[in-house]
């Protein structure tokens, strides 16, 4: 059930494109505008692969670590709800999970009462805040977290958004060293290595509508993971990430995607 009701929501903006809901665009989604549309049918059809291999890879990982027995989890630019969402994978497995879902979007926060829907036993709660405030968001979460236990931190296609002068490592590691031994840290991120010109025509387009965004090689992701303990396969692409279920189809992949392990004695 949710721990909290959502403040009321501010005033959408629908004057220009936002990252979640061109993202709930090359979903397949409706909650977008036409704003967000325009920008989506110029980006490469690519696109549309890369947002389907990240959800994938989320669902993957996120059931791969309730089997685990990890029962909280903190989601950092959770976007637009597109079921099954992040805590309907959860508490398939672990009924009495709690979820913290993050983003900074007004018409996600319009759409919390949706996502809301927890298991009875479980817990769900919504947090509107900016991933360049860890600190606030940590405070947040901790009235629903228990940060003393393990505790799943996703920042799914998130990363990317955030060009190096926003730094975002400081901010993972922030995030990261908040986090008890056995936690885990899930990650995908956009490629510059992979598919150059495809990377360049992305990066372009969002540009265009006022959107900057830092796509970065497989070493410079592999750096949010220092002082994690990555669980196999390693930092792979989006499609080569799985652990015990069958192996997803082999496709191609703009993606970086992994997740670490907060080892013993904490993250290094």
């Amino acid at each position: 059930m949710p721990t909290g009701t959502p403040p009321t929501p501010p005033r959408t903006d629908t004057s220009r494109a936002q990252p979640a809901r061109v993202y709930d665009w090359l979903l397949g989604g409706k909650d977008n505008h036409p704003v967000d549309e325009a920008v989506g049918r110029k980006l490469p059809p690519q696109a549309k692969d890369a947002a389907r291999q990240n959800r994938a890879f989320m669902h993957r990982a996120a059931a791969w670590l309730a089997d685990q027995g990890v029962d909280q989890f903190l989601d950092i630019g959770a976007g637009i709800p597109t079921e099954p969402n992040l805590h309907q994978i959860v508490q398939r497995v672990v009924p009495t999970a709690r979820i913290v879902y993050v983003d900074n979007d007004p018409i996600v926060l319009r759409h919390a009462e949706a996502l809301l829907v927890s298991s009875p036993e479980g817990a769900t709660e919504y947090v509107q805040a900016d991933v360049r405030d860890p600190g606030g968001i940590l405070r947040q979460a901790r009235g629903v977290l228990d940060f003393s236990r393990p505790v799943a931190l996703s920042l799914v296609a998130l990363l990317h958004f955030l060009p190096d002068d926003q730094d975002p490592r400081g901010i993972v590691r922030e995030l990261v060293d908040a986090l008890a031994p056995g936690s885990h840290l899930v990650l995908s991120h956009a490629a510059s290595d992979l598919h150059a010109d495809l990377a360049r025509q992305v990066t372009e387009e969002y540009a265009r509508a006022g959107i900057r965004l830092g796509f970065r090689t497989r070493d410079e992701v592999a750096r949010f993971f220092d002082g994690l303990d990555l669980v196999e396969p390693g930092l792979v692409t989006a499609p080569e990430w799985f652990r015990d279920e069958p192996a997803p189809p082999a496709e191609d992949s703009g993606i970086h995607a992994g997740v670490g392990r907060v080892p013993a004695g904490g993250a290094a």
